[in-house]
């Protein structure tokens, strides 16, 4: 059996994180729910930075906050020295009201609103990752209306494409995001930006996939990005101050998975960027990296009570919980695979395989096939590991179900970072029918 962080068993034979008991955590706040091993959040933040200091190396960490956003989360990436990628108003909106420093914000998006472009500008965010020409234009004008400057990094997609699912490949030349290098999409933009008199052209961005499990993705990107800048400076006399190799680094879900410690990632990119550097004779450029799922993936655990049980004979045995697609959906998304245990029987020897099923009104709602567990009872906990990224960012009303409620477990506290929602909630933005029709 395999734990996260600060994950034991204590002498009940239940699972604790963060020094509190799962069991107990269930009982009080309800489930299904959401527990954080704060603790590991940290690590993982400090391995990042405290890898580029050793190296002697200017660079920004920043916390890609897609994975999972709130308001307790973003004073936790601030407290731990990082910057902060937002992708929507709404983000951006949390982390103001989160009090994170704004100059560290980076605004990320294939298809930024008018309104969420003067909201970050108004806010004084540290720059754009512009994604195409509608963008860019679309920020010279609004910023030009504010009389305001900013600065930017413009999204490039390098070719590299990662081993991963096809869903969440993004550095390839098909792809929505960025300006393609093969095609001179991106020297066009570099051309445009020089024209504007608003818009700063700070750097590059390149993000080739996610759950990437080696290096070489990486350093094949930065290769192609560094013989792209000479040409750039011979040509353009344009040589980025920034470089950002983006995010993607890989986390254990399963005993198939196979990562890398966070600081091959860091020494692996630095080494190739140091090396195209000198090869080429250019200045050192700042390095940027956005962590996401390696900062919180395994960090999340959801527990889950279980109920109902169907048995068919000579097919499968199926378990069925009290959440599903409405906070995971990351299997029916995806067919992410996921590994879990009995909360409060962790000792208990394994007895059956079993399938767990969703509550949601869909063939597709299943977390996980074919899995090993003791013969559960109804009321038995369920503890599915590594669900701390895109479980909660995701989760959703489907079947009018509630979303979970959070908490950050650390040394034997329990916080409450995020409210269960309740029935209330989901009526609240309703008009009923007889307003709707009083108002015509």
């Amino acid at each position: 059996m395999f734990f996260h962080g600060t994950s034991t068993v204590n002498e009940k034979g239940h699972l604790q994180i963060g020094g509190m008991d799962t069991v107990a955590l269930a009982k009080k706040f309800g489930t299904p729910l959401y527990v954080y091993d704060v603790a590991l959040i940290k690590e993982r933040a400090r391995g990042f930075r405290k890898t580029f200091e050793e190296l002697n190396i200017k660079a920004q960490v920043a916390y890609a906050s897609k994975a999972f956003s709130s308001i307790a989360m973003f004073q936790l990436v601030e407290e731990e020295g990082l910057s902060l990628d937002v992708v929507s108003g709404g983000e951006l909106y949390t982390a103001i009201a989160a009090g994170f420093p704004v100059e560290r914000i980076h605004f990320h998006g294939n298809n930024k609103s008018p309104y969420e472009i003067e909201m970050a500008l108004k806010a004084g965010i540290g720059c754009f990752v512009v994604d195409n020409f509608y963008e860019l234009s679309l920020l010279e004008d609004i910023c030009r209306n504010l009389n305001t400057k900013t600065q930017i990094l413009i999204r490039v997609t390098p070719g590299i494409e990662a081993h991963t699912h096809d869903y969440i490949l993004t550095g390839q030349e098909d792809s929505k995001f960025g300006f393609d290098l093969q095609s001179g999409q991106a020297d066009e933009a570099i051309k445009l930006i020089n024209t504007f008199e608003y818009v700063e052209l700070l750097g590059i961005h390149s993000h080739i996939g996610s759950q990437i499990f080696e290096t070489k993705g990486f350093v094949m990107a930065a290769e192609k990005l560094f013989e792209k800048m000479k040409t750039w400076k011979e040509e353009l006399s344009y040589t980025p101050k920034v470089v950002n190799l983006g995010g993607g680094f890989g986390i254990r879900y399963t005993a198939e998975d196979d990562p890398i410690p966070v600081s091959q990632y860091v020494v692996e990119i630095v080494e190739a960027v140091k090396k195209k550097v000198e090869e080429l004779d250019m200045q050192m450029p700042e390095i940027w990296i956005e962590p996401g799922r390696s900062l919180v993936g395994d960090a999340g655990t959801t527990l889950y009570t279980v109920g109902s049980q169907k048995h068919v004979p000579n097919v499968r045995k199926y378990v069925a919980v009290d959440g599903g697609m409405s906070d995971n959906i990351r299997p029916a998304l995806y067919e992410a695979k996921y590994e879990a245990i009995l909360a409060n029987r962790v000792n208990d020897i394994n007895e059956e395989t079993v399938s767990i099923a969703g509550k949601c009104c869909e063939s597709g709602d299943m977390l996980i096939w074919d899995i090993e567990l003791p013969k559960a009872s109804a009321d038995d906990i369920l503890a599915v590991f590594c669900t701390g990224a895109y479980g909660y960012s995701m989760a959703n009303n489907y079947n009018r179900i509630p979303r979970p409620a959070v908490i950050f477990a650390e040394d034997g506290k329990a916080e409450l970072v995020v409210k269960r929602e309740t029935y209330e909630d989901l009526i609240k933005l309703d008009v009923p029918l007889k307003q709707v029709l009083n108002q015509k």
